[in-house]
């Protein structure tokens, strides 16, 4: 089976909801409910960054017109600093290849498709955060860890 790389179009929007609901699902993270709560909220985010140009979706096509999987690239607003002064940096997310199309190398390819198109876009640095399962494929593409600390309300300690 072949397939392709495109870019999702506004029109598709449901289809990257699923592919990150799946995504959560496949990770076990979330109940079905709360998994609903984020389909109802990530449509309107994802369809208005779709429509600005600040999310790009990417889609993996197979010959017989079927989406095996997909993965997003969110430009998101960073100030300058000693290592890049672009007004933006790339966030990778929601890759997520369906169970019947792994083993084809999708998620590699995919995840190339987005890196190129950030460089030729001027995107110099990307970031994402990765799960178990995907971290040895990203680490083989180059992502290395940072420093980055988090806190979220209810998880303080102390």
């Amino acid at each position: 089976m072949e397939f392709t790389i495109r870019e999702a179009a506004l029109s598709e929007a449901p289809i990257i909801v699923s592919h990150r609901r799946r995504m959560f699902e496949a990770m076990k993270s979330g109940s079905p409910e709360q998994l609903d709560q984020l389909d109802a909220a990530f449509l309107p985010w994802v369809s208005e960054r779709l429509a600005n140009g600040r999310y790009h979706g990417f889609f993996a096509v197979a010959d017989d017109g079927r989406i095996a999987g997909g993965v997003g690239l969110w430009l998101i607003d960073w100030p300058p600093g000693p290592y890049d002064q672009k007004p933006f940096r790339g966030y990778i997310l929601d890759l997520f290849v369906d169970d019947v199309f792994r083993s084809h190398g999708l998620g590699r390819r995919l995840m190339r498709h987005a890196m190129d198109w950030a460089y030729a876009n001027n995107i110099h640095i990307l970031i994402l955060h990765a799960s178990d399962q995907g971290r040895p494929l990203h680490e083989s593409l180059g992502f290395t860890p940072t420093n980055e600390l988090r806190t979220w309300r209810g998880r303080e300690q102390g």
